[in-house]
């Protein structure tokens, strides 16, 4: 046999309950914006081009346009068309941008742990120090003067065997770090239970821009279609999460914004069938839904 994370059994996609979210939608949509921070001249970032000795100044530089510029585009294009966001927040960028997070607090977005700094893993360090990276990133958001988290994504989406528990036991209701359904599915932990809301590894710009190497018109087809294809498959009337996920120093590039702005206003065109939401909002609908409603 071979092994089992034990977290959630397989549960076969036809056969689920059929209920609907908000407004009688089938389809709920969040946008996930990463807001992430990195050490100068040292630890993980994407690459823009191959890296170089450290300090990487290039890479680095790349990467901090989308805190400096990009993410204020991104905010101007998300009141321009009446988005709310999931920020996912690297905890340093509270001492690094604090005026960023400011702005998303300002207009009603969702703060989500992210970790302290994408220049880490945590999947890789010993249960303790674990334990302690998220409850300093967690501390980081509550002494700031802002709501405890009910979400998390891991900095690189990097798990150890223990991540959910200590999740569970740090006050997390929600992990976005497996993209193994197109619905919530609840994760049993040492304490109880941990809901997963899906979290995009397609309609992301870090693997389909960095690593596919797929230009910004076929990241916005890929959207569009993404989008439309759940509304049609969602006539089986079970209900799907459709996340997207945002970087700002890559999506933050003028020239990506266009195409995105566009691919966004095609699939609000569908607005009315569609519940635009943030990930803590699926997951507080979630809470209020029969037992029984969604795989476990």
């Amino acid at each position: 046999m071979l092994r089992s994370h034990d977290r959630f059994p397989y549960h076969p996609w036809a056969g689920r309950p059929q209920w609907s979210w908000p407004n009688g939608a089938k389809l709920a949509l969040y946008l996930g914006v990463n807001l992430e921070h990195f050490s100068f001249g040292e630890g993980m970032g994407a690459e823009l081009a191959p890296g170089g000795p450290q300090p990487d100044v290039l890479n680095y530089a790349w990467r901090e346009y989308g805190n400096r510029v990009g993410a204020w585009r991104l905010l101007e294009l998300l009141d321009e068309l009446r988005l709310p966001a999931t920020v996912l927040l690297n905890s340093t960028m509270l001492d690094h941008a604090p005026a960023l997070i400011a702005a998303h607090a300002a207009r009603g977005d969702e703060l989500a742990g992210h970790g302290r700094s994408n220049a880490e893993r945590q999947s890789t360090l010993p249960e303790a120090e674990e334990r302690a990276l998220i409850a300093q990133s967690t501390q980081a958001i509550t002494q700031a003067g802002y709501k405890h988290p009910a979400g998390w994504l891991s900095p690189w989406i990097a798990e150890s065997h223990v991540t959910p528990d200590l999740l569970a036991e740090c006050g997390y209701g929600y992990s976005l770090n497996w993209c193994m359904d197109d619905m919530p599915v609840w994760k049993k932990t040492r304490s109880g239970r941990l809901l997963s809301i899906p979290y995009p590894q397609e309609a992301n710009d870090i693997p389909a821009i960095i690593a596919r190497k797929d230009g910004v018109a076929q990241f916005a087809t890929m959207l569009v279609d993404d989008a439309m294809e759940r509304l049609d498959q969602t006539k089986d009337g079970i209900p799907q999460v459709m996340g997207i996920a945002l970087h700002p120093y890559i999506i933050g590039q003028p020239y990506r914004m266009r195409a995105l702005r566009g691919a966004l206003q095609t699939i609000l065109a569908e607005r009315e069938h569609i519940w635009l939401c943030t990930a803590g909002q699926i997951h507080a609908h979630v809470l209020s839904l029969p037992e029984g409603s969604i795989p476990q």
